[in-house]
């Protein structure tokens, strides 16, 4: 379907420029093979020769007499003497002796021609085409393969057979999968299209955070329309040779006309579509050469051919706006984060490929990966066979999925890790006032799990809640509730010890960016009310938030944050201080057990209450103090940063929303 063109073909010329070259160098610089004269003369005056003592050396063969005279001619050629020799001349052999003249080889072999033209033009050549080779596939090498390529797009094409993929392999994100479905039925049927005036859209934007399967959804496509595929990142189009990028593009866009209908995927086109700024030389530098270039060839070619253009990106604030209007990229398709329908469904695709027992609760893996990807759904997936493998087991078992969950998102458990009696008990009452916390506020998720058993990822213990729903909206109170249970942890250890410890780093930060959002874009101080204070960027990556107002203002937003937090701690003290009884009866469970079920907890702080808060078909009443338990949704454990002090190096991890 491509033939792929030889790429060393333009070193063709290289090759005849350095022929010629060594030609020249050989012919008028170079010292040639045979560098010598030989002079034919006759007998007598050799005798002569002889008789003078000009003879150095001489070789006497059956008819012939080569000699060498004792003086050669400055700054010539050699020269050699040859005679024929008279062999009545007997004693010739007695006077060359008396005359202290050396015998041996006198003149120099002769070489073959062929050897000579061998050794002359052909083994120079060799040498320096392999030479030239070497270098330039070195130089290639270094710079991803395309050295020599000038204007070469290097799109990798797939047919419907190499891609393999369709819209079945793909599970939550159904939305987008219906906006992509217009174009294929586009490409299936286009005269339906044109008949009521129609155009097929030029190009779609596909963004969204990482690993939620922009790519994917591409070659879904591709594979769905059943037309060639052209797949190129977008730091493909740029390297150190200015102009290769426009080139690039040209080229790519001259293909995909060759091969129309078909699709031309762009990934990371944030590469070379960022917005144009006087950053550069002038305002012209390479890649707002590429850019331009990628303009013009999106409004130049006909979308009547069937050719379209699909794009990723994960950052979609930065591209230019010139590229986004109307005509270019037409369609803005998000590709979000999947829910948690769509969370079991992408479980379920992945789980096809490797051997799982029947009895596998997906909805329940789903439920306690709130805010994964699909890329990270594979993950876990993944590290759920491996687990299998590991304890010898031909097929994965639920607790592999829910082991494979924590490792994932906690780490691996640190089964060596050596932690001291005190900094232990400090880890469990700070755990216990997590939970504690959130079983007696009424907006709080009902806690999953409390572990003290170290991680990989630094964390000395976490709490894990679990929403029985999935919230898509937060009201002022429920935010309230989560900054107390961020508090409960710092709370337990000062009412308990007097003191206090590092493992709230990541506590306190949770509690600070939630009271911060609160005042500063949500609207829920009653200081500010409705007044937008902080403006977000980069959505998909960094998240970065920046204030938009004076410093007097800023320093109201900090001192209403504090007085926030701090009522919130003062609730957290006061939930403690009247279940005293119940921390310490908690507190001291968990150290003998390390792990505790939500279960087990709630069967000792109010038995009472245990089937309205847990259903029992979420999670089973049994002892889980050997094993690890699946985080849960919308509560999901985030580990803070490893952090030490004199006391205890607490690195404690806690019940966070992953909205």
């Amino acid at each position: 379907m491509h033939e792929k063109k030889d790429s060393r073909k333009p070193l063709i010329v290289y090759y005849i420029i350095a022929l010629i070259v060594v030609m020249l160098l050989n012919t008028l610089l170079f010292p040639q093979i045979q560098r010598y004269s030989v002079k034919q003369v006759e007998y007598s005056e050799f005798l002569e020769m002889l008789e003078a003592g000009e003879i150095k050396a001489v070789q006497i063969d059956q008819t012939q007499i080569a000699f060498t005279p004792a003086k050669q001619e400055e700054g010539g050629k050699a020269t050699y003497y040859m005679t024929n020799r008279v062999t009545a001349d007997q004693d010739i052999v007695q006077r060359l002796i008396d005359a202290g003249v050396t015998f041996g080889q006198v003149v120099p072999e002769q070489m073959s021609p062929i050897l000579e033209f061998f050794l002359s033009w052909v083994l120079p050549l060799v040498i320096f085409y392999a030479l030239g080779s070497f270098m330039f596939r070195k130089m290639s090498q270094r710079m991803g393969g395309n050295t020599m390529s000038f204007g070469k797009s290097n799109a990798k094409i797939y047919v419907e057979a190499q891609t393999g993929k369709t819209f079945d392999d793909v599970a939550g994100e159904d939305e987008a999968k219906d906006a992509l479905a217009e174009i294929v039925d586009f490409l299936h049927d286009p005269q339906k299209y044109s008949d009521i005036g129609a155009k097929l859209p030029k190009g779609a934007l596909l963004v969204g955070p990482p690993g939620t399967g922009k790519t994917l959804l591409a070659k879904a496509v591709a594979g769905e329309a059943k037309v060639p595929f052209f797949s190129i990142s977008g730091s493909e189009f740029v390297e150190m040779f200015v102009g290769m990028g426009a080139a690039r593009v040209r080229d790519l866009f001259k293909q995909a006309g060759e091969k129309a209908p078909c699709i031309v995927f762009i990934d990371e086109i944030d590469a070379i579509g960022k917005r144009r700024d006087n950053a550069g030389m002038g305002g012209n530098d390479e890649r707002e050469q590429t850019l331009n270039q990628l303009l013009t060839e999106m409004d130049g070619f006909d979308a009547g051919k069937g050719v379209v253009i699909l794009a990723a990106t994960n950052r979609p604030e930065i591209l230019d706006k010139a590229l986004l209007r109307p005509g270019r990229f037409d369609r803005r398709i998000p590709v979000e984060l999947p829910d948690l329908a769509g969370r079991e469904a992408i479980l379920r695709v992945h789980a096809k490929e490797v051997k799982t027992e029947p009895n596998i609760d997906y909805t329940q893996i789903a439920r306690s990966t709130s805010g994964c990807s699909g890329a990270e759904l594979a993950n876990i997936i993944n590290e759920a066979a491996i687990a299998a493998v590991k304890a010898g087991r031909k097929v994965v078992s639920q607790r592999d999925m829910e082991e494979a969950i924590e490792t994932v998102i906690a780490g691996y458990q640190r089964k060596n890790a050596v932690v001291s009696p005190r900094d232990k008990l400090t880890v469990s009452y700070h755990e216990i006032g997590h939970a504690l916390v959130a079983a007696k506020l009424e907006n709080a998720a009902p806690v999953q799990k409390i572990t003290i058993i170290p991680r990989t990822s630094g964390a000395l213990g976490y709490t894990m809640q679990v929403d029985e729903e999935e919230r898509l909206l937060m009201t002022r109170e429920q935010i309230l509730d989560k900054i107390t249970v961020f508090c409960g942890g710092r709370a337990a250890e000062a009412l308990i010890f007097g003191r206090i410890t590092s493992g709230a780093s990541n506590d306190i930060e949770q509690a600070t960016k939630l009271a911060r959002a609160m005042i500063t874009r949500l609207g829920m101080s009653d200081t500010f009310g409705m007044m937008a204070l902080e403006t977000q960027s980069g959505q998909y990556i960094t998240g970065d938030a920046q204030l938009v107002c004076s410093d007097q203002t800023a320093a109201r937003i900090d001192v209403e944050i504090k007085e926030t937090i701090a009522r919130c701690y003062e609730r957290a003290v006061q939930i403690l201080t009247d279940n005293k009884d119940k921390l310490h009866e908690l507190a001291k469970i968990l150290l003998e057990k390390e792990t505790i079920t939500g279960i087990e907890f709630m069967a000792v702080l109010a038995p009472n209450q245990l089937l309205a808060s847990f259903d029992g078909d979420e999670a089973a009443a049994t002892d889980v103090s050997d094993q690890t338990d699946a985080p849960a949704d919308g509560e999901t454990a985030a580990t803070d940063g490893v952090t030490t002090n004199d006391d205890a190096p607490a690195n404690d991890g806690e019940a966070a929303d992953k909205e």
